[in-house]
């Protein structure tokens, strides 16, 4: 028992001493894992992907990714130095690239590298539309949620070592893992992964429509994922992902936000919606 409660001591001190502001939201947020060290890593890893993949240049569709994740980036940049955070991307080193592949994704690492596959790009169908996944994307590495994923990790494995060390009968230690396993999965894991993606949604309508694209069309692009995944998505509960329909309205509710938001920094129209 004085184990478990040193261990769960411990875990305590590390999580309140391993905090930081998410500017975009007020909220402390889990940092066990400082960027310092996050940063490189993920700049390792994506210059991998870079070399196992084949990167479109010197096309149309590649310097508008360039483009767009360029004005996303200012729009960023601007929203936090007007908002007391001068300074907070110094260490981001922006990067966009577009690989020839069919899988439907764009993906922003921690730092800032930026990867779209052209097989998201018939879903985007203009420019706004990449606009309002770079938005989305970029958000994540804004808001630290990779490094908010793995400090959750950590703890989520700290205390199962905890629980492990502290039970000793086999068959309750089994339980616990059994029990522990699936409840911080459902009960923990998957609402925070869900919170992170509607966060980034918030987040990234701000910045596409800071950087001058019509936010309205965040929801149009969800209507064509939801019509594109065919309806096979997982239950909400089992998902990492808020479901299509809970995410076409909670976008459509926060538009007026964006658009108010972006009157502040002069931008009081958008560019036209203008297909591939």
């Amino acid at each position: 028992m004085r184990l478990k409660k040193m261990l769960g001591i411990l875990v305590l001190l590390l999580v309140v001493s391993a905090c930081s502001t998410n500017p975009f939201t007020g909220k402390q947020t889990m940092a066990l894992v400082p960027n310092s060290q996050l940063f490189p890593t993920a700049f390792q890893q994506y210059d991998q992907v870079l070399k196992e993949s084949k990167v479109v240049t010197g096309t149309s569709q590649s310097e508008m990714i360039t483009r767009v994740g360029q004005r996303i980036s200012i729009a960023a940049e601007r929203w936090l130095n007007a908002n007391g955070y001068s300074g907070y991307l110094k260490d981001y080193q922006w990067e966009y690239k577009l690989i020839d592949d069919k899988t439907v994704n764009a993906w922003c690492m921690p730092g800032g590298k930026i990867v779209f596959y052209t097989g998201i790009l018939p879903i985007a169908e203009s420019e706004t539309g990449v606009a309002a996944i770079m938005g989305h994307e970029v958000a994540h590495a804004l808001a630290n949620h990779g490094q908010q994923r793995m400090s959750a990790d950590y703890i989520q494995q700290g205390v199962a070592l905890a629980g492990n060390i502290a039970i000793q009968n086999d068959n309750d230690r089994a339980a616990f893992n059994q029990y522990y396993g699936i409840g911080a999965q459902v009960g923990v894991m998957l609402p925070f992964s869900r919170s992170h993606e509607t966060e980034a949604d918030k987040i990234g309508l701000v910045l596409m429509a800071i950087a001058g694209y019509n936010p309205s069309e965040a929801a149009e692009l969800w209507k064509r994922m939801k019509a594109n995944s065919g309806g096979g998505a997982p239950p909400e509960i089992l998902s990492t992902h808020p479901s299509n329909d809970t995410r076409i309205q909670e976008i459509t509710s926060l538009v007026p936000m964006a658009v108010a938001e972006a009157k502040k920094f002069g931008i009081t129209s958008f560019r036209p919606i203008t297909k591939f």
